[in-house]
């Protein structure tokens, strides 16, 4: 039987000095999404790249007395040496300086001009060479690139020109029949009306500043535009115009993509630009592009002008790939911008992977050894714990596969981790150190046994995002290949009879202070000159509100995602609630007083904001635990909430 195909791309990466936690966000989730598909029998084809051309490079080959192929070669090492140490699965790495690139580029162009989609003019207008991007005086924004913010130069010179006005209507047809093609559903508004709806131009495809780049045949001066020679890498690596015969069934096989994964910032070309190349060429458009957002430090958007960088290597060398990947997947909401802090990373290894997965391993590997003499006992009668264990494995497995499939990976391993957190507490219901007290050999032997699938069941879920641990943890118990397959996603699949293995934690608690210390010096920006102090200035408007507090004291409260499990009247109090909350690693006891604005049951299931590090205190003699916001004005409250796809314990920033 023929397996189902899966081709996936990142974009082919500028091949700059260092690559920051953003582009291995990028790579990370394709990597996921492509051992993810891997592991459900399909034949994945996963590709990533540099794109090596154009003025920058010349420019910098230049300032460093190279030709830009000899200066290029030691960077790229450097970028593959990364992947490397993530563990990406890619299974072809194409630079655009290779010749099986650039002849079809060559043969490309000539057919485009032969079928007058492309034309001969001469461009004047801006250009920002670092993003190797033309811009329009109205697109601008204060006079520089509005992508990057830098300055452009203002160019004129003879080039060729793709009429992008042609396909226009065809692109927007096929806009409304897939409407998937551009996820998330505001990238693809953006298309319409910040480039489409305004008059889509015709777009530069041709430069003759410089000479490092493709060549066109018939009009050697000019060089093919990074973007067009770029975007074509998608179909060249999978034999595209090859002589090749198998190269051709490859490329036959494959295309059109599945997905293109790209950040948000260069979603314009592969929305916009590429489908409309493709269907000049007659070829089908693919299926997705899926344009993320960014993992920006505190300061915004990483730049190492800001001194704001985050340098994956460093992390990995610190933490280890597997915690470094979990954490890029599992801290934001993909498609959505999150911000990378010290104190978030620390709190996801810690609670997650120390305290939840590590603690679920841990105890249950001494458990077996302590009672079972370290072999997997075989399971007799079970009862109502493990019909809730059971039952929730099943909609764990369910829920993930649709998540994954979607390409929302947050929630996906929130999913997973609501089996893992459920495990342990099947441990804390079941106490399987009472029922060897009471000699329940049985029900001992149930339990233990309950408590091993429920981490062979994890550890197979968590494989696209872990790829070391996994194979540990399944080297440990002694599973086989079969059972470690996601075909025996089910309780029941792992034999008994296997022996454990003791092992030392693979995912050791951290000293908080100390690492959040080493962390704020790794990645912190650099620090700015102390600026002199001006005299304070009292604030006497009515509405100037509470006095302003820096940065600093603001990070100070932790606000947290929960969602409300229970909501009751306090009894005797009129205007007091009390609420149990999911904050995701715990359920919080909170009183609020919102009664006079809500009743309780229409708060049941809500996603509320949660004030979580706040001093506990008792109110008319219930403990609460925190605070939830809400906005007042006169007579009118309104709880501060968030998305259903926000997963609890989220921190709100």
């Amino acid at each position: 039987m023929t397996k189902p195909t899966f081709y996936i791309t990142t974009p082919i990466y500028y091949p700059n000095d260092k690559l920051h936690i953003g582009h291995a966000y990028t790579t990370v989730a394709a990597d996921a999404m492509a051992r993810y598909k891997r592991l459900r029998g399909y034949d994945v084809f996963f590709l990533t790249g540099t794109d090596e051309h154009g003025q920058k490079i010349q420019t910098r080959a230049a300032d460093a007395g190279l030709a830009p192929k000899p200066f290029l070669d030691p960077i790229i090492e450097w970028i593959q040496a990364l992947w490397a140490k993530l563990d990406i699965s890619y299974d072809d790495f194409i630079r655009t300086t290779e010749e099986r690139h650039k002849s079809v580029v060559v043969e490309l162009f000539e057919r485009l001009l032969d079928k007058d989609d492309i034309y001969l003019s001469h461009y004047e207008g801006w250009y920002c060479t670092p993003d190797e991007s033309f811009w329009l005086e109205r697109e601008l924004k204060d006079g520089k690139c509005p992508e990057c913010g830098r300055e452009v130069q203002f160019v004129r010179e003879e080039s060729y020109f793709f009429r992008m006005g042609k396909y226009v209507d065809r692109l927007l047809q096929y806009y409304d029949e897939n409407p998937e093609f551009i996820e998330p559903l505001g990238r693809k508004t953006e298309m319409i009306n910040n480039f489409i709806k305004p008059g889509l131009q015709d777009l530069c495809v041709s430069r003759t500043s410089f000479d490092w780049g493709v060549h066109v045949k018939r009009d050697p001066k000019h060089v093919v535009y990074v973007w067009l020679d770029a975007l074509t890498n998608y179909i060249t690596a999978i034999g595209y115009g090859a002589a090749d015969e198998a190269q051709k069934a490859k490329f036959e096989r494959y295309w059109p993509a599945d997905v293109h994964v790209v950040g948000k910032d260069i979603v314009r070309f592969h929305a916009v630009y590429w489908p409309i190349i493709l269907m000049a060429l007659d070829l089908p458009l693919p299926k997705k592009v899926f344009g993320h957002g960014f993992f920006m430090a505190k300061g915004g958007k990483m730049s190492k002008s800001k001194g704001n960088v985050v340098d994956p290597l460093r992390l990995i060398d610190r933490y280890g790939h597997d915690a470094f990947r979990y954490f890029l997947m599992r801290e934001i909401p993909f498609g959505q911008d999150g911000i990378f802090t010290p104190e978030s990373l620390v709190e996801r290894l810690n609670y997650d992977l120390a305290n939840d997965f590590g603690n679920l391993i841990h105890r249950t590997v001494a458990m077996l050894h302590r009672f079972s003499d370290g072999v997997v006992p075989k399971p007799h009668a079970s009862e109502v714990p493990e019909a809730q264990l059971i039952a929730l494995a099943s909609e764990v497995v369910t829920a993930t596969e649709g998540h994954m499939d979607r390409m929302q990976f947050s929630l996906a391993l929130t999913e997973i981790w609501n089996l893992v957190r459920r495990a342990n507490k099947y441990i804390d219901e079941c106490q399987p150190w009472r029922l060897h007290k009471e000699g329940q050999q049985e029900r001992l032997e149930t339990v233990l046994y309950h408590m091993v699938e429920a981490i062979r069941m994890t550890t197979v879920m968590v494989q696209p995002f872990m790829t070391s641990a996994p194979k540990a943890i399944q080297a440990q118990f002694g599973w086989s290949d079969e059972a470690f397959s996601w075909n025996a996603l089910a309780f029941g699949k792992g034999a008994s009879g296997t022996r454990v293995q003791e092992a030392a934690p693979l995912f050791p608690r951290l000293d908080v202070e100390k690492e959040i210390e080493e962390l704020t010096e790794m990645t912190g920006p650099k620090p700015e000159v102390a600026q002199k102090e001006t005299p304070k200035q009292e604030n006497t408007s009515k509405d100037a509100g509470k006095a302003q507090i820096t940065i600093d004291k603001f990070d100070e409260v932790e606000l947290r995602v929960g969602q409300i499990k229970t909501a009751a009247k306090v009894e005797g109090a009129d205007k007091l609630l009390q609420f149990q909350i999911d904050l995701g690693s715990e359920t919080r006891q909170i009183v609020s007083g919102i009664a006079k604005y809500y009743q309780p049951d229409e708060l049941v299931g809500r996603k509320v904001i949660v004030v979580a590090n706040l001093k506990p205190v008792k109110l008319r003699g219930v403990l609460s635990q925190g605070m939830i916001l809400a906005a007042s004005e006169g007579d009118t409250l309104t709880l501060a909430t968030v998305p259903d796809s926000m997963p609890n314990g989220a921190i709100v920033k």
